[in-house]
């Protein structure tokens, strides 16, 4: 934070409480059913209605408004060049931690904007399909430094973002397996003509500083505006505790799990486990790669206890 002098803070971001974001809505009805918050949901983050109201209700409507501006500003430009030419999608990147909840705010995101008065046609795409395979971070060394920017193909991810807005109407998308841990072979993600899409991944906001084979384009340099979600780390790594502990129970329990062979810990050598993953690799990824982007983005959600955002910062216009 600069400041003019030792009293007066400068920030690029306007400050809201939860109580004054939730005023920002104009509708009182219920959006999401209980039944979609729940296929929304996330293994150890539920969605309440007041989540939904008081938070996602009001950044879907200041998402709309941009979409809307958008939308008028092309088809000014059009007017003004005497060109007929396509819109493309309006990209919305969505940033945070390993285990902050960025997933479920971006398939929150995306079941409030389809239903937007204009109905758009929404796609989700997560940058994890965008990790080079299990087979190339073996031959490189970097299986331990999943996450970490340089296991990901990030040429691979500019070149799928400037297809998107060059207007194509047709892109694929590498898709990631969680229960496998890999990229599957063979299995694309479909996106034909969206209107908006949500890009959402750890590594969104990241500038590539080391690569200079690969041009000084940046993934954030397609969006048409950026969140980043936010929680203190002691509260993403209890998150993180938590969910290991939960997939241990579940997920690790099928035989095709990358992590099958952690099936039968004990709550304390997962607990052990856990937190040796989180200070050894996603801690320090989190502070050296994805919390330093977070001044990057349009948008902050700041997550207190429970995953209950606290408080919203929007950069200043």
């Amino acid at each position: 934070m600069a400041t003019l002098n030792k009293s007066v803070p400068l920030s690029a971001y306007t400050q809201f409480s939860r109580t004054e974001w939730a005023k920002l809505s104009n509708s009182t009805s219920d959006i999401l059913s209980a039944t979609e918050r729940a296929k929304l949901s996330s293994l150890n983050e539920t969605i309440s209605a007041e989540e939904v109201s008081d938070i996602y209700l009001p950044l879907s409507q200041l998402l709309y408004m941009h979409m809307t501006q958008s939308v008028k500003l092309h088809e000014n430009v059009n007017q003004f060049l005497q060109k007929k030419t396509k819109k493309v999608p309006f990209v919305i990147g969505v940033a945070g931690s390993v285990s902050v909840g960025k997933s479920t705010t971006a398939r929150l995101i995306q079941a409030l904007v389809s239903q937007w008065p204009n109905n758009p046609k929404v796609d989700l795409v997560t940058t994890d399909g965008f990790l080079y395979p299990n087979e190339v971070l073996e031959e490189r060394g970097l299986m331990k430094r999943k996450g970490f920017p340089e296991s990901y193909d990030i040429g691979r991810l500019i070149r799928f973002l400037y297809e998107l807005k060059s207007g194509r109407a047709y892109i694929e998308a590498p898709v990631y397996s969680h229960l496998t841990y890999d990229i599957l072979k063979d299995t694309v993600q479909k996106i034909t003509e969206p209107d908006v899409v949500i890009v959402e991944g750890i590594n969104v906001l990241q500038v590539n500083k080391k690569d200079r084979r690969i041009p000084q384009v940046f993934v954030s340099d397609f969006f048409d505006f950026s969140i980043y979600v936010d929680a203190d780390e002691e509260n993403i790594q209890s998150w993180y505790i938590e969910r290991f502990k939960l997939l241990r129970n579940t997920a690790f329990q099928q035989s095709e799990s990358f992590f099958h062979r952690y099936r039968h810990l004990s709550d304390s050598e997962a607990v052990t486990f856990a937190k040796d993953i989180w200070s050894t690799i996603n801690g320090v990824n989190l502070e050296k790669n994805i919390r330093p982007t977070r001044h990057r983005a349009d948008l902050i959600l700041k997550k207190g206890t429970g995953h209950k955002v606290e408080e919203v910062h929007l950069k200043k216009m």
